[in-house]
């Protein structure tokens, strides 16, 4: 009996019928990624862009000009109540109408407006022109007067009234390029 070392050689003469190593396939390269790495390639990035957009959306709705004026408003209404100076009130109620309608008009519209033609221009959103012929006329006259005759409480909420009637965000889109 042979060897089995010896007993192929025997059995198969020529060595290119020898049965060969195994071969192992090529290891799986990182490129090109499956279809799901590009998917997620690109929808993470859009995901994380319409997060970021919601929360900068959410945030200027919240600071709108609109809103901090309103807040605005609530303090002085409470100095008022506090210190009852109607002079002051008048001067920091007309400051603030000027700054409301600064941040959505624009500027050469609105910043060179006083006396008649200031009041009529916050006439606009408003009926029977409550700052013209009504009791809005105490912010073109009232800080010029050594006393003060007006009845703030109804200026404070025509004042409101006319901040409720802007729009929630600011119109600066729409002005024009410096």
């Amino acid at each position: 009996m042979l060897p089995v070392y010896l007993y192929f050689f025997v059995m198969n003469p020529t060595p290119e019928l020898a049965l060969r190593d195994i071969h192992l396939p090529d290891p799986v390269s990182w490129f090109p990624p499956a279809l799901g790495w590009w998917l997620l390639l690109i929808i993470v990035p859009l995901l994380i862009g319409l997060v970021f957009w919601v929360w900068r959306y959410r945030q200027r709705i919240q600071t709108s000009p609109q809103k901090n004026a309103l807040t605005r408003l609530q303090q002085l209404e409470q100095q008022y109540q506090t210190h009852q100076n109607t002079q002051q009130l008048v001067i920091e109620l007309s400051r603030l109408l000027r700054r409301a309608c600064l941040s959505y008009y624009n500027r050469q519209q609105v910043a060179g407006l006083t006396g008649e033609a200031w009041l009529q221009f916050l006439d606009k959103p408003l009926v029977n022109q409550p700052f013209s012929q009504g009791i809005g006329r105490a912010l073109s006259e009232m800080p010029y007067q050594a006393t003060a005759n007006v009845d703030a409480p109804a200026l404070i909420t025509l004042c409101r009234e006319w901040l409720k009637k802007l729009p929630a965000q600011s119109s600066q889109l729409n002005h024009p390029q410096k």
